[in-house]
């Protein structure tokens, strides 16, 4: 069974009792059952404010009006977002709620929904039951299209062509792919945890879906191509208007990014002309199955100023929800990275394997905090780019607090066990004694004790150490750890790499000019001790 947890921060978090295993590109789902066919049950009722305070609910109710098997709206459900509306905030595709209603320029469901439903486009947005029930209208519309009648709604089986034509996919192997994965939930069953302390569950079933038009043909099986770049991934081009073919620059970094979205929606959104977004690689959560959209010789649009040096990496998933990071995506992702970094020379440390969020000029947040990057890094086989075998150097440095996890809380924990203020093993995880430790560091350097490590508690931590006087020519460990701290000082990324060049001098100048010092471009005593102060 389809496990989805509540929120925490470990990888593998959901588990299968049974896998089936489906290509990147759709395969078949296989029994020797005969599927049970589902009733759609009541007869319609109308959605009222007392019936909008539970998932479950509304899932049932969603299903009897519009007689859609409520196992297969919940599978659609959870295959688009485990069941999470994100506060009604829109995905990458522009698609809201549970049930991934979509207003972009290709696919028109969310408007679909309102006039099939007479809801409010703010309610199907925002309002759990309301969205369902949207999802649940627009299935029924298609089914109709496509002339089920009413002996034939009652089997799942007979969906198929209705939950691939849902998934909006232009590309008939997209859509293939979008449905299959439906009918894999459906087989293996839902047990997801959703706000409110509820449970929303869907038993096992034998399924044997009728494909109709979607059927896999001889040709389609010698036509799915395997990746050009990467012997492990399938091959699905992205539309020509989403990348630029070439580069303008070598390979230099990895961008880890997270879809906002499902696998294979966000193949379709790539294949949409309008995106104007795409990726090189795109990994699936259930069992990291890798598909290759962009040559790596050419330029994909996935983080800005990086384009033309950068190989860009999606994970299935949306950022505020660990429970799509599994350890088959973790494993699956850090083994595509080692293979690129070999390939083209990259430095396997968090330098060149960064997150969209740490890209200049990048307004994203993702991979976000619950993207376990210690975990990821041991899997790449990579270092932690300074400090030994721990890694400090990072394009950005986030505020950490209780409760944040990850290689830049294990960089902290480190710089205060060096510092004797003990938090014990640097685990990575900020509990109550790394926020102790926090508060006694802050407290000794004349800091707000808050025991929150932001701008100033991350540069007086970064500046620690010697003082010994650099300048532009100087190099070595000491110049690091100056570039890391004025990184954190300036809340802009200072090249840490040892070399005390231009740029590092004109970061050095910025540093005095804003903290009234005398302006030299040289790391003196006055300037180390602003910095280990935290100015």
């Amino acid at each position: 069974m389809y496990r989805r947890s509540t929120p925490g921060n470990r990888p593998g978090q959901r588990t299968l009792s049974k896998r089936t295993a489906l290509s990147a590109l759709g395969g078949l789902i296989t029994t020797v059952l005969l599927a049970t066919a589902q009733s759609a049950g009541a007869a319609p009722a109308p959605v009222t404010p007392s019936d909008r305070d539970g998932m479950s609910r509304a899932f049932t109710r969603a299903a009897a009006e519009f007689e859609v098997p409520r196992d297969l709206l919940v599978a659609v459900g959870y295959g688009e977002t485990h069941l999470d509306g994100h506060r009604g905030e829109p995905s990458q595709a522009n698609g809201y709620g549970v049930m991934h209603l979509v207003s972009n320029p290709k696919s028109h469901t969310l408007e679909k929904a309102a006039e099939l439903t007479g809801e409010r486009s703010s309610e199907l947005r925002e309002d759990t039951a309301a969205n369902i029930r949207g999802g649940a209208a627009v299935l029924r519309a298609y089914a109709d299209g496509l002339g089920l009648d009413s002996g034939e709604r009652r089997s799942i089986d007979e969906w198929y062509p209705v939950v691939a034509r849902y998934g909006g996919a232009a590309d008939i192997r997209t859509a293939r792919l979008y449905a299959d994965t439906v009918y894999t939930l459906l087989a293996q069953g839902i047990d997801a945890d959703v706000p409110g302390g509820e449970s929303v569950t869907v038993r096992p079933r034998a399924v044997e879906p009728e494909r109709g038009a979607y059927a896999a043909t001889g040709s389609d099986q010698r036509s799915a191509a395997l990746s050009p770049d990467y012997p492990d991934a399938a091959w699905v081009p992205a539309n020509s208007a989403n990348y630029a073919a070439g580069r303008s620059a070598s390979i230099s970094s990895v961008v880890v990014h997270v879809t906002q979205g499902s696998y294979a929606g966000t193949i379709s959104w790539f294949q949409n002309p309008s995106s104007q977004v795409s990726s090189h690689y795109v990994v699936r959560s259930s069992d990291g199955a890798i598909t290759q959209m962009v040559r790596d010789s050419d330029t994909a649009y996935h983080a800005r100023s990086a384009n033309s040096s950068s190989l860009g990496i999606e994970h299935e998933g949306f950022i505020n929800d660990p429970s799509w990071f599994t350890d088959s995506m973790y494993r699956s992702s850090a083994a595509l990275t080692r293979y690129l970094c070999d390939r083209y020379g990259i430095p396997k440390d968090r330098a060149h394997i960064v997150g969209h969020a740490e890209v200049p000029g990048n307004d994203h947040t993702d991979p976000g905090p619950n993207w376990n990057w210690n975990y990821y890094m041991q899997l790449v086989g990579g270092s932690g780019g300074g400090g030994g075998s721990v890694q400090l150097s990072f394009p950005s440095y986030n505020t950490l607090r209780s409760g944040s996890t990850g290689a830049q809380v294990t960089a902290a924990q480190t710089l205060l066990n060096q510092q004797g203020h003990n938090v014990g093993t640097a685990d990575g995880v900020f509990g109550t004694r790394t926020t102790s430790a926090v508060t006694s560091f802050q407290t000794a350097r004349g800091l707000p004790a808050d025991g929150v490590v932001g701008a100033r508690t991350w540069t007086a931590l970064l500046a620690a150490g010697t003082t010994s006087e650099v300048r532009e020519g100087s190099t070595g460990a000491v110049v690091e750890r100056l570039q890391r701290a004025l990184t954190a000082a300036l809340g802009r990324t200072v090249s840490i790499d040892g070399q005390f060049g231009p740029n590092t001098a004109q970061a050095v100048r910025d540093y005095q000019s804003g903290r009234g010092l005398t302006v030299d471009g040289i790391a003196g005593p006055a300037t180390w001790s602003a910095l280990q102060a935290g100015r």
